[in-house]
């Protein structure tokens, strides 16, 4: 039989690097112990060592372990049968007798009539990944030997409750490799109890301590039988305070255990704590957030005058804050919701993209990028220009901007205008004359300033060949900084700008002069030079060179999408002619994917696959030579409309120059929209070819021993990539601690706007004459369309009929193929000129973004009405 050190453990012998043997719960609150000034109740901790003791060795528990392991989170009958089994042979197993003498001889140096906290501590539990909070049991007021034996077993068999299974299958936790303690603590028996968070838990602000409080034990607040009183403090100030009605308090029985009673009603609503004991709160909070380096989630009881510590763990659900250089307010704007890419993006991926930009006001957090705008609000002219660019293509990010702008204080105001310095101005206020100032109006220049881009890419593609080692990266930032060059040329921008505000000029003046909605959106149909809705097209055509060949239809219909199906295809008939069909389109688009501003994402030609279910989408639903026949539709109607607009104008007051004045915005449009796709493609274009040369680097570093696989460099920033492949040295925990922080990150949801004390700052759509349970976005493509709701996560995952309407959380250009194949589309992200948005537009598809949640709100298959005009879903 093992030593007594191995089943138990005094608080005081041990601390918070004790995970493995006494949880998270019990290692954290022997951390606490040690704090001299806290207040935290003695305890000792049975170990993990014992619970194995009880469970291990055990067939029949074996079996029923391996079938729990094989459950998903969605098999909710299997797994409470197979739970409670579990839970039934662990509760019923005796204690090993040594460990049952050891805790009883700890028990007894408290004294037979000590009453005890007994309460679960879990290795997977407290972590500052995921809490686990309230997975497992806790028994409040258990006196007795007999009684406290019993809770404990109860506590290990509640390792294996419902809802502890089904978290643990959620994040991906081994039930096998995961263990449990148990905690015996001396109960506390409160007046007040209740929890403290050091960081607001709504909106993440790391100044606010948010402070719950009630009568009695905190099992009442904890397991919702009372509203609590919530105080919020700032530095030693309380801001708020919100005083509820508490009907009940748990309190103690004599005997053991503990009761529901009613709170006297001429105290139901007094405040549970004063103001001089919320301010101590508060200060010993921040003490214990100093000592661990992180917010935290604090429970807490108050008795005779003395604050009690019984549980401190890490906040998990804030959205880590960027970081500023100085200790001003700043604020931060969200870059993947502008670019439509809000999953996380790698090390290598964020460096490459920030130095793409080139702007120093990039600031990553939880593997996002965010732009600091402070110096835009600092003024003004500043803040107008913020809100005109930034509100007009995200009302949500304006909003939230609004209201950032009237917190009297918060931003200091500069004499400087360091908007003047912004290439991109708003569209208020600019006439006919001012918007053609900006690059004229000639269809030639969009043709000059592709062949530019391509005349430079095809000389990287030559030079960047035979280069190796440091000249690689040495090619790529001068890439970057004669691209920055391009990009950033007066021409380049104004085309750019110059077919937005004429967009929005016509929108305006016709909503004004004919009383008309969005005139612009069938102005944009089918539109020359629009590179990304032309990818589309051109899928369309490939589906046509396939359809003449059933046999290949259901090869692919079963192909791998992981593998490469294109191989494969010479062994049916017409497979060499679909081969080439394929590989024309690859060699002009395979260097998009999902998510594609991130460089470390795999491209289409390095996994065709990934293209499989557009193409049998589009060979379902859509008809042989639907691409010409849309791109003719949308040319006509456009043309259409701009005859029946100059008509109507014609007939009002000052008639031939309002018809003159939209004549020449028109054309505009036709002439210049269709660029403000290209960039993107130029951008995706480059990173196809450093991706291929920085991947020769890397698997140069596998072949010598320094990674393990050529995708770890992905967990390098571009200098760190540079300086492994000049030094040949790298530290792989590094890499490892990267790992495991983007697994983390996977699971965070990114905020729009964010400020630098990590509050997230929402906006809200004005809702105007919605109906009253309509879903409100912004509306980017007119149209009203009813119809089967597909909510897809994954481009990959699409499977999509005629009529259906796409759900989905953001699209980029490597979505556009679908868009041929649907009758509207609803994203959770997006703006006015996001590139879905303009794709809609162009292909007359209605579209409806930024709706928030619309994943979770709009359930599969659902009938739905989506208004692109007015901007809101319906669930029919």
């Amino acid at each position: 039989m093992k030593s007594r050190s191995v089943y138990i453990v005094d608080f005081e012998n041990t601390g918070k690097t004790a995970v493995d043997l006494i949880g998270g719960k019990g290692a954290n609150l022997a951390e606490l112990y040690h704090i001299k000034t806290l207040h935290v109740p003695e305890g000792f901790c049975i170990t993990t060592e014992a619970y194995k003791s009880v469970t291990e060795n055990n067939p029949a528990l074996d079996d029923l372990l391996a079938r729990l392991g094989q459950l998903k989170a969605t098999q909710g009958k299997e797994i409470r049968e197979t739970s409670e089994q579990i839970r039934w042979m662990i509760e019923t197993a005796p204690i090993p007798g040594q460990i049952e003498t050891e805790i009883t001889r700890q028990i007894e140096r408290f004294g037979k009539e000590q009453a005890f906290a007994v309460r679960s501590s879990a290795t997977a539990e407290d972590l500052p990944a995921a809490s686990f909070a309230g997975q497992q049991d806790t028994y409040l007021n258990v006196i007795g030997n007999h009684a406290i034996l019993a809770s404990i077993s109860k506590c290990w068999a509640s390792f294996f409750t419902d809802r502890a299974v089904s978290y643990r299958i959620q994040n991906g936790f081994d039930h096998r490799q995961a263990s449990l303690s148990v905690i015996v603590q001396k109960m506390v028996f409160a007046e007040v109890a209740g929890v403290l968070f050091t960081a607001h838990p709504v909106n993440g602000n790391r100044k606010v301590s948010s402070i719950d409080a009630s009568f009695g034990l905190g099992e009442a607040l904890v397991s919702g039988l009372v509203t609590a009183d919530n105080y919020q403090v700032i530095n030693s100030g309380i801001i708020d305070k919100r005083i509820s009605q508490k009907r009940v308090a748990m309190v103690r029985l004599e005997n053991g255990g503990t009761i529901r009673r009613e709170i006297d009603p001429k105290q139901q609503e007094d405040q549970a704590l004063s103001d001089e004991e919320i301010i101590k709160l508060e200060q010993i909070g921040r003490m214990i957030e100093a000592h661990f380096g992180a917010p935290q989630d604090i429970e807490w009881c108050l008795a005779k005058g003395l604050f009690h510590i019984v549980q401190s763990r890490p906040i998990t659900t804030l959205y880590p804050a960027p970081q500023a250089d100085d200790q001003e307010n700043h604020v931060y704007v969200s870059v993947g919701h502008q670019q439509m890419m809000t999953d996380p993006i790698k090390p290598l991926g964020m460096s490459v993209w920030s130095l793409t930009g080139g702007r120093p006001i990039f600031r990553s957090a939880g593997g996002r990028l965010f732009v600091d705008v402070t110096a835009n609000l600092s003024s003004p002219e500043g803040r107008q220009n913020l809100l005109d660019v930034l509100g007009h293509s995200d009302p949500l990010i304006g909003d939230a901007l609004s209201a950032i702008i009237e917190r009297e204080g918060f931003i200091k105001s500069q004499e400087n205008d360091q908007s003047k310095h912004n290439p991109v101005k708003s569209h208020r206020g600019m006439s006919v004359a001012d918007i053609l100032a900006e690059a004229g109006n000639d269809p030639n220049i969009v043709a000059t300033l592709i062949k530019i881009s391509e005349q430079s890419l095809s000389v990287l593609k030559h030079e960047m060949g035979p280069l190796s080692g440091t000249d690689v990266f040495d090619r790529i930032q001068e890439d970057m900084r004669q691209r920055r060059q391009l990009a950033f040329d007066q021409k380049n921008l104004s085309v750019i700008m110059a077919a937005i505000h004429a967009s929005a000029w016509i929108n305006e003046k016709l909503d004004e002069w004919l009383g008309q909605k969005n005139t612009a959106d069938i102005i944009s149909l089918s539109v020359p030079n629009n590179i990304t809705s032309q990818m589309g097209m051109d899928l369309l055509n490939v589906c046509d060179v396939i359809r003449a060949y059933p046999d290949i239809i259901r090869f692919l219909e079963q192909a791998d999408k992981d593998g490469n199906f294109l191989d494969k295809l010479a062994r049916f008939e017409g497979g060499v002619k679909v081969q080439q069909a394929i590989s024309l389109f690859l060699a002009k688009y395979g260097m998009r994917c999902t998510g594609e501003i991130d460089i470390t994402r795999t491209r289409w030609s390095e996994k065709p696959g990934l293209l499989l279910p557009m193409l049998l989408s589009s060979i379902r639903n859509l008809e042989p030579g639907e691409s010409k026949r849309k791109f003719e539709e949308g040319r006509q109607k456009a043309s259409e409309k701009a005859q029946e607009l100059l008509s109507l104008l014609k007939a009002l007051p000052d008639g031939e120059q309002k018809a003159g004045e939209t004549r020449q915005m028109i054309e505009l449009i036709r002439n210049y929209i269709g660029y403000r796709e290209y960039p993107k493609y130029d951008i995706v274009s480059r990173y196809f070819v450093y991706r291929q040369a920085l991947l020769r680097e890397a698997n140069r570093l596998v072949q010598d021993g320094l990674l393990q696989e050529k995708e770890d460099a992905f967990y390098l920033t571009f200098e760190e990539f540079r300086d492994a492949v000049h030094s040949h040295a790298l530290d792989y925990q590094l890499i490892a601690k990267r790992k495991a922080e983007y697994l983390l990150y996977e699971k965070l949801t990114p905020p729009r706007v964010i400020t630098s004390d990590g509050e997230i700052v929402t906006g809200k759509y004005k809702r105007g004459d919605f109906p009253a349970k309509a879903i409100p976005g912004l509306a980017v493509s007119s149209g009203i369309v009813e119809g089967r709701a597909r909510v897809v996560l994954k481009v990959e995952d699409a499977s999509l009929e005629d009529g259906d309407i796409l759900v989905t959380a953001f699209t980029d250009p490597s979505w556009t193929p679908l868009f041929l194949s649907i009758k509207g589309l609803v994203t959770e992200v997006g703006g006015l000129m996001t590139h879905g948005a303009v794709v809609a537009r162009e292909y007359g598809l209605p579209a409806v973004v930024g709706v928030e949640n619309a994943t979770k709100l709009i359930p599969d298959k659902a009938m739905i009405r989506l208004n692109g005009s007015a901007g809101f879903v319906e669930i029919l």
